[in-house]
């Protein structure tokens, strides 16, 4: 592998160590601890020393030439101990005092080995409310959620990187509007939180209705939906939180109704997942395809193929924390493979981020990935058979190795070593300043540094663009700035339109933030969640430049920047 330094600093941490702490594996030895260990699970299904190998062999290159990373957990615990594999967990929580701490049990059982965990605490009764069994006062969803969060506080996932969860409440429920301010005094820092949207909630906005808060039947109060809707895009542009998801549109494409409904998806929002279901992800580096400003499909399509081959033995190879959790990802046999690279991909196709040429290129590129994962998993099928659970699916007159195939995640981690650009985003900025757990980390788009080589960039062009986030104001080629289009440059409209155009081809859902600057109003995002309803989004989350003391990603280190 060409490690960048940044990639090698993050590498460092999943490198296998001896008693004493002191590394005894390279980024190559790694890579070869995963794909052995994976390429191994063909046994099972009758393949001889000699398959192995080969897909060991495959296995191997894809991720020697950062074509494809599977997520984290599967690079730091694949050949090792732990061998839990996934990053995405659902647990659900029941209305009860044992169900809710059986919850609690089985988060610090997943986060200790790398996964970040997804709540539904819609089924909790609301504030206030007569408690039968003990004669007391329900304290309510929120009030227990903050058990939620001191537990993952207090847990390093498998020592590798705090805890994560999303906390997901439906509009409906009686404590909605406690629900979407609890994040507003930095409360919960371990959870992101979303409010599950339901399209009669929607419809009530749109018509400018009442809207009706409901639990067991009993309607605890009647609001305007659009008092309601315009809290949820307040809160969200005061720090970020809570994001929505379309819940009624979520499970319009739920492959396994007859299994239950989904009612919460994991941290990042990309993943939809049954209760006690869990999925492992990977994601290919689109940017590794472009070949004279076109897709190299004849290459991508042979990646894909081999990324749907790792996955699906991956299901087989992971260890699992819950046995609920291993019957139901065994039965349903769910896999995630996404792209990153995406606006990398498109400076060497030379398209503008923000164009009808881009998003005709994404809804392309994911449908011919869909379709590709699709010929992989009926491959796979006719030598291993279909999931188990496919009679109580959507395709039960079809051949399907796997319930789902593709999702979009943010790959943030991944993208680092790999050295292209995250998920679907567009550049956030050519020069960045990362603030992670691994330190304060200056990075610098792989382009980007092509650039500064090719034009000699002087150092004070170099410094406006590190501080300001966008070349915009810089006297670069007027075609340079088209192509390093960065996250504050695209309007909200096309961080919508380009989501979408994924979304139409991605049977589970796209992980996408809609950067904006600090100057954006309430009324900005509340025509960034209607659009992106309109248009079949899942879900997303919004981000207003500034308005948390602590960002993850900034132009300047030292700037405080106010666009």
């Amino acid at each position: 592998m060409k490690l960048s330094k940044n990639a090698e600093i993050v590498l460092s941490r999943y490198l296998s160590r001896d008693k004493e702490g002191k590394t005894i594996e390279t980024p190559e030895q790694l890579l070869k601890r995963v794909a052995k260990n994976i390429a191994k699970e063909d046994f099972r299904y009758g393949a001889g020393k000699k398959e192995i190998v080969r897909a060991e062999k495959e296995f191997y290159n894809v991720m020697d030439k950062l074509e494809f990373l599977p997520n984290l957990p599967t690079l730091a615990n694949a050949g090792r101990k732990l061998q839990q594999l996934a990053a995405c967990f659902v647990i659900p929580v029941p209305d009860n005092t044992e169900g809710i701490f059986q919850a609690i049990k089985e988060l610090a059982l997943v986060q200790r080995t790398g996964g970040g965990t997804g709540f539904s605490f819609s089924r909790l009764r609301p504030e206030g409310s007569y408690v039968s069994e003990t004669g007391g006062i329900a304290s309510g969803p929120v009030s227990f959620m903050k058990v939620f969060d001191a537990a993952t506080g207090a847990i390093k996932e498998g020592g590798i990187r705090r805890g994560a969860n999303m906390g997901i409440l439906r509009i409906d429920h009686p404590d909605i509007e406690k629900f979407i301010i609890a994040k507003e005094r930095g409360e919960l820092p371990n959870f992101n939180i979303s409010v599950a949207l339901t399209d009669k909630f929607m419809q009530a906005v749109e018509k400018d209705k009442d809207f009706d808060l409901i639990f067991d039947g009993k309607t605890y109060k009647t609001t305007k939906a659009k008092e309601l809707f315009n809290s949820i895009c307040k809160h969200a542009w005061q720090n970020g939180d809570p994001g929505v998801l379309f819940i009624d549109r979520i499970n319009k494409f739920n492959p396994t109704p007859k299994l239950g409904e989904i009612e919460s998806t994991n941290p990042c929002g990309e993943q939809p997942l049954l209760p006690y279901e869990s999925c492992i992800l990977g994601s290919i580096n689109v940017s590794r395809f472009i070949k004279n400003k076109k897709l190299n499909k004849k290459s991508l399509s042979r990646t894909i193929k081999t990324a749907v081959h790792f996955l699906d033995n991956s299901i087989d190879a992971s260890s699992y924390p819950i046995t609920e959790i291993e019957t139901v990802v065994k039965g349903n046999r769910k896999i995630g493979l996404g792209v990153m690279g995406f606006a990398d991909a498109l400076i060497e196709a030379e398209l503008q981020y923000d164009s009808k040429e881009a998003e005709k290129f994404a809804s392309d590129l994911m449908k011919f990935i869909e379709i590709e994962a699709a010929k992989a998993s009926l491959e796979l099928a006719k030598t291993r058979g279909p999931f188990p659970n496919i009679r109580a699916s959507i395709y039960k007159n079809k051949m399907l190795r796997n319930a789902t195939l593709t999702t979009i995640a943010p790959t943030g981690t991944i993208a680092i070593i790999a050295n292209c650009s995250e998920g679907i985003e567009p550049l956030f900025s050519p020069i960045l300043h990362r603030h992670s757990t691994y330190g304060v980390l200056t990075e610098t788009d792989i382009l980007f540094e092509h650039l500064i080589k090719k034009l000699k960039i002087e150092q004070d062009t170099l410094e406006q663009i590190e501080s300001q986030g966008t070349l915009k104001h810089t006297l670069l080629p007027e075609k340079i700035k088209k192509l390093f289009r960065t996250a504050h440059d695209v309007s909200p409209v096309w961080h919508i339109r380009i989501q979408a155009a994924f979304q139409k081809y991605t049977e589970n859902a796209v992980s996408k933030t809609v950067n904006l600057p600090n100057s954006a109003t309430p009324e900005d995002i509340e025509k960034v969640f209607l659009l992106a309803h309109q248009l079949g989004c899942k879900g997303l989350t919004v981000y207003r430049y500034s308005s948390r003391k602590q960002q993850v990603l900034e132009f300047c280190k030292k700037c405080d920047v106010k666009k």
